[in-house]
């Protein structure tokens, strides 16, 4: 899990670990965030409330030690899947992309999930665009999609970064997470619902001449 800090990255870390165990998965959470030990503590806490095994990370070890511990109890408790939940900050800067991709060497990852807020906006492609630079990602999770925010930002970014999205953050709670579903932002975008429905109603309903009037008028 990559992304800036605020952006709901350690609350995804473990709104995933709660879906995968809910598909009978082993899941490990380890948090490499040595610069705040309070983001560790936060991660512990919201793994036992989920019951899912984590490190007790010591933030005075380097971050090379806490991936090849996590590793090693990994195989010692037949996990499935770890999930690495690194630091964030609260701007771009390379001392943090530098570290990320020495975790991504260390790691060799399966995905590498870049987690960005929607409220920010346009700026969250900037944010993409400078992550993928360093670290191969292989998709992006939007957070706080609830509220105000429709999803224009989930199809811009799609676009431009060519990174597909793959989860959507919607409220606090752990089980609020949904699997992206390109229909349903279309409707939040739009303020409509089912927009594909209506457009299957609309061709059985109007034959090509009446579809001609009506876009006329429109």
């Amino acid at each position: 899990m990559v992304g800036l800090q605020g952006s709901g990255k350690t609350t995804t870390a473990a709104k995933l670990a709660n879906l995968l165990k809910l598909k009978k998965k082993k899941v490990l959470l380890s948090s490499l965030d040595i610069s705040r030990p309070a983001a560790i503590e936060q991660l512990n806490q919201l793994s036992q409330g989920i019951s899912v095994d984590y490190m007790d990370n010591d933030p005075n070890k380097k971050v090379s030690e806490l991936i090849e511990k996590t590793m090693e109890q990994a195989k010692v408790l037949s996990t499935d899947v770890i999930i690495f939940d690194t630091a964030g900050r609260t701007n771009i800067d390379e001392a943090l992309l530098n570290e990320l991709r020495s975790i991504f060497k260390l790691t060799k990852p399966t995905e590498t999930l870049l987690v960005t807020d929607a409220m920010i906006g346009q700026e969250s492609i900037n944010v993409a665009k400078a992550f993928s630079e360093y670290v191969d990602i292989t998709g992006v999770v939007l957070t706080r999609v609830d509220g105000d925010a429709k999803g224009g930002v989930a199809l811009s970014m799609s676009s431009t970064t060519g990174k597909p999205i793959k989860f959507l953050g919607v409220g606090e709670k752990v089980e609020q997470i949904e699997v992206f579903s390109a229909k349903r932002i279309a409707g939040r975008i739009l303020d409509m619902g089912d927009i594909v429905g209506m457009v299957e109603k609309a061709e059985q309903e109007f034959d090509e001449k009446e579809a001609e009037v009506m876009a006329n008028k429109l």
